[in-house]
């Protein structure tokens, strides 16, 4: 089973937290007129477990998130509903923003 890779950062008052299957970092995925480039210098290099994941997404404010491992997480837990997840060259691509009050 592959893992997840992930990088947590700060903009401008915001957690930013870009994860993504470790299988699809350092792809460009082209569908159409979508184009996403599965950067490592973006999504990160930390391997992480599942749980480790989980516990990122409950503290970020805006998450974005690429893979089939990863949104089945997100949307497991909540975080995303599978009706907003699009798919580029059949890999599940989502955003996450939370909206305070």
């Amino acid at each position: 089973m592959t893992g997840i890779v992930m990088n947590v950062s700060s903009i401008r008052g915001e957690v930013m937290l870009a994860a993504a299957d470790e299988e699809v970092v350092g792809k460009t995925l082209r569908e159409k007129n979508l184009h996403l480039t599965v950067d490592r210098r973006f999504y990160g290099e930390a391997r992480v477990s599942d749980e480790t994941f989980v516990s990122s997404l409950r503290i970020c404010t805006i998450a974005n998130l690429v893979g089939k491992r990863v949104i089945e997480l997100a949307i497991r837990e909540g975080f995303v509903d599978p009706d907003n997840v699009i798919t580029i060259q059949g890999v599940p691509h989502a955003q996450y923003a939370r909206l305070s009050a």
